[in-house]
């Protein structure tokens, strides 16, 4: 079976990887759907204020997800890939370095809580939910899986782990029971995808008790992770520190409103991350075997997030009216806030595709800097906004933040290049230039 042809991608290579992109994607989309129907149900259920109170207890964890995650899994996909007979150690010591990252995060958490609470949610709720840091080390057999290119296994785990996730949720509103059985049930979201995640890699003469730590190795990793943990910090605060500033600002019930978008619009933002993760072997081969192709596919993967994120995001902003028709009457005139929000997502694409770039180059540090230079805008814009536009506000403060980073990178000498060629893909200029040459 022939798939279409990327330019930059060679036929045998990218059909192994499109395949592997698109068991992904099955498994993803179907997750998405579940996900937004039950999403909607719960919302509807609590109404604005109670979804303020629990989107603020977990946006609240996710600030400290990049800490727990040690910024590893890509390195752990990178290790995989150049020394795959160290397969067990390489796990083994990603695994333990998360979990003790995990246990760290939960006494962090309560600090930065107690500075800054999240208005009108309750500490316990918070507690209750930091122990996902723990229980998400799992995803080391996620990293090992899209090394091999088999996420296939994993769509398996998540389709399975989101069904039961949705029976839950839709048993609590069904029994009518009160918001803490919902903070528990986003716990059991993750500790339901780890036992799939175990039992998925102990199949075919894997065991995961033959994981071992390598104290040399969790230097070698630690060292060149560690601006991706400040990196990923910084993501989550430009990413989510909006929803916190909402709820402070403009109250609760605006945050359980302004949630819904928040959810709307990132529940796309998978879509570039699967392209990538199982197009980044390719792209690592290109790197190693001949410079000019690994050019052309970079420019191509930029070429694939616009192609992807503009038509989407065209088709949300006029339809925004219609999609809050799922929601109760109250949620109605967030709607006009999701048509700006969703743009957003376009710089999202580019971001994640810039992003593996700059794993492949080892320009590590500049990931810090450019999403430093994002979290600060957000978080000044949404001071400035917020109290004079509401929840509008913080979605403009969002989209500038977005955009700001492929701007910044046009005036870093190592990576201007890549600036041009996002912007090339942007404006459609690499498009019409391939027109052309037809």
């Amino acid at each position: 079976m022939n798939f279409i042809i990327i330019p930059g991608f060679d036929q045998q290579a990218f059909n192994k990887y499109f395949k592997n992109t698109g068991m992904l994607f099955i498994g993803r989309v179907g997750s998405l759907f579940i996900k937004l129907i039950v999403s909607i149900s719960v919302t509807n259920y609590l109404g604005r204020a109670n979804s303020g109170i629990i989107s603020g207890s977990i946006t609240y964890i996710y600030f400290f997800s990049a800490i727990a995650a040690l910024g590893l899994d890509q390195f752990i996909v990178k290790e995989l890939h150049q020394f795959p007979e160290n397969r067990d150690q390489i796990l083994g010591t990603s695994f333990w370095l998360k979990v003790v990252a995990g246990f760290c995060c939960i006494p962090l958490i309560y600090f930065a809580f107690y500075f800054y609470p999240a208005k009108s949610t309750p500490y316990n709720y918070v507690f209750i939910l930091s122990f996902i840091g723990i229980v998400q080390a799992f995803t080391v057999i996620d990293a090992y899986f899209q090394s091999e290119v088999q996420s296939k296994y994993i769509m398996q785990v998540q389709v399975v782990g989101n069904l039961l996730s949705a029976a839950i949720k839709l048993l609590l509103i069904y029994f009518k029971l009160p918001l803490i059985y919902f903070v528990y049930a986003y716990t059991i979201d993750f500790l339901i995808l780890s036992i799939g995640y175990y039992f998925t890699y102990q199949r075919k003469n894997r065991n995961i008790f033959n994981w071992s730590f390598n104290y040399t190795l969790a230097k070698k990793l630690l060292k060149f992770s560690w601006p991706l943990i400040i990196s990923g910090i910084m993501v989550s605060l430009y990413m989510k520190i909006d929803q916190i500033m909402v709820q402070n600002i403009a109250g609760v019930a605006e945050a359980g409103a302004y949630s819904t978008v928040a959810n709307l619009s990132e529940a796309w933002n998978f879509i570039p991350v699967v392209i990538v993760t199982s197009l980044f072997p390719a792209i690592l081969n290109a790197k190693r075997d001949d410079v000019a192709r690994y050019k052309r596919r970079i420019q191509h993967l930029y070429d694939l997030m616009v192609y992807l994120s503009l038509p989407f995001a065209l088709i949300i902003t006029f339809a925004s009216p219609l999609i809050y028709k799922l929601y109760k009457p109250e949620f109605a005139y967030a709607a006009p806030t999701l048509s700006v929000h969703i743009w957003s997502g376009v710089f999202v694409f580019l971001g994640t595709a810039s992003s593996q770039y700059l794993i492949a180059e080892n320009f590590i540090k500049l990931t810090f800097i450019r999403t430093g230079f994002g979290a600060i805008v957000n978080i000044v814009l949404n001071l400035l906004l917020i109290p004079k536009m509401g929840i509008m506000g913080a979605a403009i403060a969002t989209l500038a933040a977005y955009a700001s980073a492929p701007i910044l990178t046009l005036f870093i000498p190592k990576v201007r290049d890549q600036g041009v060629m996002m912007f090339k893909s942007l404006f459609l200029i690499s498009l019409f230039q391939k027109v052309l040459k037809r």
